[in-house]
This record gives structure tokens, C-alpha cells and sequence, in this order.
């Protein structure tokens, strides 16, 4: 039937028209949660296995390079780890919230334009570590108890790795502006090209080309750039959901804050967590460099696990920013939820499962008995409380899809100063490696706990609008009939 002849009938007063049912528009807003994550998940688990095969195999050649340089490398990391977690995970957990809060209300304009002002901000940020690692990283390195042929390769690996540190900013906002908008196959997809591509070119310009530690850096370099120039297209190209604005682009503060607002203020729980790592390091290494060693193996597989957490925890980011973004509150709260069982779920079997062979992990990577039996004795104290790091990294990047990071990063400085305080008390009453194992498996529940704490404490979503009744809307609603005296003058 016509719409004309639809209109010409007849309508029977006793039976309303059927209400037509409004359409499926995002399987992020509307669909199962758990299918949804997870569709949104495997993506990135696969491509982060794919960097755990990185730092299998850079640990691996490193260590044929010499006991020297695999505890130059427990130095390093902590460094390496800060500038890859807040440009990735922080800052661009923080771009991947703004730009989904803003599809979710249905802003794509806005979305745009934030895309244009993340990039800025990856600039920004990666000049600044690159200066300031430059400048400052060698004294630090000694700082945390680099000396000899240790501080030698730590800092041959930071001059080069952090001299060309605006490339992994620019990857990772990139990455963070592609999953805002739910996709998470590409950013993935090219983790997973990079991280092959880098164990090539790492292995062949340290161990193949003689460069030691420069040239495990450069190969990281390196493939990270191959990685940009790909989503650079995709994104200028008009393929994405989103496009960067650059022609009659206006800067705007009100752009800056909605990152910063939850990106800046994530930055801070990866950086105490590596204040937190980097103290614990400076501890240990006053038990020689067998021990260093084997801790740096064993928070290797702490890394690893690590980013499981990060694959489930960021998916939930765009299904929370649109749940938030469209008004939503609880299902955000369920997708939060889910996400937090599952990471602790996965990341606590895995970890048990280590924790009770140490010996598949440890044995990889070097022939000193001396180290592999500090490595193993780490990972039977602290590999089952893995799960809680991944209870506390979905829980953080949750928050940072409603953006509510406060309480995240609270529970982050907790566990710092827990880790302070508590290794304080061991040094001065002469403490052994096992109990200082202990101190980190133990911070590990705190964060947990704490992280879980917060979001459940934390309240999502806009405060409810209050409406003022003025004395004459107040009669008006009592009286609906009467109408309001004239305004004079």
C-alpha cells in the first residue's frame, strides 16, 4: 500500500499504529557484551602475542650478547616500558575515549577534530621525551644502579631508542584514534606486522651487523615507522570512520582538554608504576648482577602478561565511551565488569600455570644458573598475582572510557608508596631477595584491589540537571490553569 493510500484510510480509534522499532546503529552501543568484547578483543590478543614474541626474541639475542647486556636491559626497561604504556595505553587510551564519547552522542565532526589534536599532542609529547631522555636518561640509568659494561650497553640502547621517541607517540595515538572508533583490526594488525618486522631487524642489526644494544633499538625504530606510514594513509585517505581535519583546522583548547582530561591524568599511573619498578630494580641491584638479571627476566614475563590485560582492557574502551557518550551508564558499568572477570580470569591461569613450570619462561633466555634460579624464584612468588595486574588494567582502561581515571591512578600511587615504604623496612633489616619478591607480589593485590575499589566507588556519567522552580513557576505547577502576572517594565 501507497504512503497516500495509507493516509486515506481509515484508522480504527480502538488500535494504534505499530510503533516502528528503531534499527540496530552500533553493535558497540547495542549489542551482547561479552560477544562484543571479546570480538573486540582477540584482535588485539593476537597482535600482543605477537610483542610478546618481540620480547622473547630481544631477550633472547640480548642475552647472547652477555650477562652485561640482559642487566643493562632490566635498567632500560622501566624507561622503555614508560614511554610505550602512556603514549599507548594512557594518552592513547585517553584519544580512543574523547573520539568515542564523541561518536556515541554522534558528533563525527567532533571526532574529527579531536583526531587532529591528538596528533599534536603525540608531537608534543614525543619531543619532550626524546629531549629530556637524552639529556637525563644516562644520569638516571646510573642512578638506578647502572656501572661498567651495564650502564655502557643501557645507554647505548636509550641514545637511539629515545632519539627517534615522537615515532612511537605518533604510533600509538594513531593506533588510539583507530580504536575510538571501534576498529580494532587495523592498530592490531600492524602490532602484529611491527612486531615481526622488528624481530628481524632487531636480531640482524645487533647480532648480524654487530651493533649490540643500538641496534635492538633501531629495528624498533624502524618498525615502528613502517607501522605509522600505513595508518597515516588509512586515516588521510578517508577510509577510517574518522579524518584527522587539516585544512581550516582552529585549534582549540576545549579539543586539548577533553583528551588531557582523561589522558593526561592516566599518564600518571604508568609513570608510577615504572617509579614503582625503577626502585624496585635500584633495591635489587645491591644483590649483584645475577639477581638483576633474573628479575628483569621474570618482569619480562610480567610485561607479557601484562598485555593481555591491555587487549581486553582496551576494548572495553570504545564500548564504554559510547555506552557514556549515548547516555548509558549502566551498561557501561556491565561492560566494565565483564571486562575486569575476564582479564583476571585469563591472566591468572596463564600466570599460575608459569609460576608452577618457571622453567619453560626462565630457560630461554640465559645459561647462568646463578640467574635462572633468581629468575625462577621470582616467578613462583609473584607469576599467580598476575591476575590482579590484569583486574587493575581493565578496571583503569574501563575508567578511562567513562573518563573517571582519578581513582585508577589513586590506587596506583598507593601501590608505589606500598613498594617505597615496604622496601625501605627490608633494607635496613637486612632482607633476602625472597622477601623482596614477596613485597612485589603483594603490591600487586593492593593495586588490584584498590583499582577495583575505585571504580566501584566512582560515579559515571553527566550529574542529573537540577531544576530551579522560582516562586511563580512553583504556582504555575501547582496551578496549571492560571497564568503567570505580567512582567512590568
Amino acid at each position: 500500500m501507497s504512503e497516500i493510500g495509507l493516509a486515506d484510510s481509515p484508522v480504527d480509534e480502538g488500535r494504534s499504529l505499530p510503533i516502528a522499532v528503531k534499527p540496530m546503529r552500533n553493535a558497540l552501543v547495542d549489542g551482547p557484551i561479552l560477544r562484543t568484547l571479546l570480538s573486540l578483543a582477540w584482535p588485539n590478543i593476537i597482535a600482543n602475542t605477537a610483542g610478546t614474541c618481540v620480547v622473547i626474541a630481544e631477550t633472547s639475542y640480548i642475552g647472547r650478547l652477555g650477562i652485561e647486556a640482559l642487566a643493562a636491559m632490566a635498567l632500560v626497561f622501566p624507561l622503555v616500558i614508560l614511554t610505550m604504556t602512556m603514549s599507548g595505553g594512557a594518552m592513547g587510551g585517553g584519544v580512543a575515549s574523547a573520539i568515542a564519547r564523541a561518536l556515541g552522542a554522534g558528533d563525527t565532526e567532533r571526532a574529527s577534530t579531536l583526531a587532529s589534536h591528538a596528533l599534536l599532542i603525540a608531537l608534543l609529547f614525543g619531543a619532550a621525551f626524546m629531549i629530556g631522555m637524552l639529556v637525563f636518561g644516562p644520569a638516571l640509568l646510573e642512578l638506578l644502579g647502572g656501572r661498567g659494561a651495564v650502564l655502557s650497553h643501557a645507554v647505548a640502547y636509550l641514545q637511539i631508542f629515545f632519539g627517534g621517541a615522537v615515532l612511537p607517540w605518533l604510533m600509538n595515538s594513531m593506533a588510539g584514534i583507530l580504536r575510538g572508533t571501534g576498529n580494532m583490526k587495523l592498530p592490531s594488525f600492524m602490532i602484529l606486522s611491527s612486531a615481526l618486522l622488528q624481530i628481524v631487524l632487531g636480531g640482524t642489526l645487533s647480532l648480524g651487523l654487530g651493533l649490540g644494544m643500538r641496534g635492538v633499538a633501531a629495528g624498533a625504530l624502524l618498525a615502528f615507522s613502517v607501522s605509522i606510514s600505513v595508518m597515516s594513509w588509512y586515516l588521510f585517505s578517508g577510509r577510517a570512520r574518522v579524518r584527522p581535519k587539516l585544512r581550516g583546522l582552529k585549534i582549540s583548547r576545549a579539543m586539548f582538554a577533553d583528551i588531557l582530561k582523561v589522558g593526561a591524568i592516566a599518564c600518571f599511573s604508568p609513570l608510577q608504576s615504572v617509579l614503582s619498578i625503577a626502585i624496585f630494580t635500584h633495591m635489587l641491584a645491591g644483590f649483584g648482577t645475577a639477581v638483576l638479571a633474573g628479575y628483569g627476566i621474570g618482569a619480562r614475563l610480567e610485561f607479557m602478561m601484562t598485555t593481555v590485560g591491555f587487549s581486553i582492557g582496551m576494548a572495553s574502551v570504545p564500548m564504554v565511551g559510547m555506552a557514556i557518550g549515548a547516555g548509558q551508564i549502566a551498561r557501561a558499568r556491565r561492560v566494565a565488569w565483564t571486562a575486569g572477570l575476564v582479564s583476571f580470569t585469563t591472566m591468572g591461569v596463564l600466570s599460575t600455570g608459569i609460576a608452577i613450570f618457571p622453567q619453560i619462561w626462565v630457560d630461554i633466555f640465559t645459561q647462568d644458573e646463578s640467574a635462572r634460579s633468581a629468575g625462577r624464584h621470582y616467578l613462583q612468588i609473584a607469576a599467580p598475582m598476575y591476575a590482579f595486574i590484569g583486574l587493575a588494567i581493565s578496571m583503569y582502561f574501563s575508567s578511562q572510557g567513562a573518563a573517571r581515571v582519578i581513582g585508577p591512578v589513586l590506587a596506583q600511587t598507593a601501590r608505589f608508596v606500598f613498594i617505597a615504604a615496604g622496601g625501605s623496612y627490608l633494607l635496613q633489616h637486612a632482607a633476602t631477595e625472597g622477601e623482596f619478591f614477596l613485597l612485589a607480589a603483594a603490591s600487586m593485590v593492593l593495586l588490584g584491589g584498590l583499582t577495583l575499589a575505585s571504580v566501584m566507588l566512582t560515579r559515571w556519567g553527566s550529574k542529573p540537571a537540577t531544576i530551579e522552580l522560582r516562586p511563580v513557576a512553583l504556582a504555575a505547577a501547582r496551578n496549571p490553569g492560571s497564568q503567570p502576572p505580567p512582567r512590568l517594565g
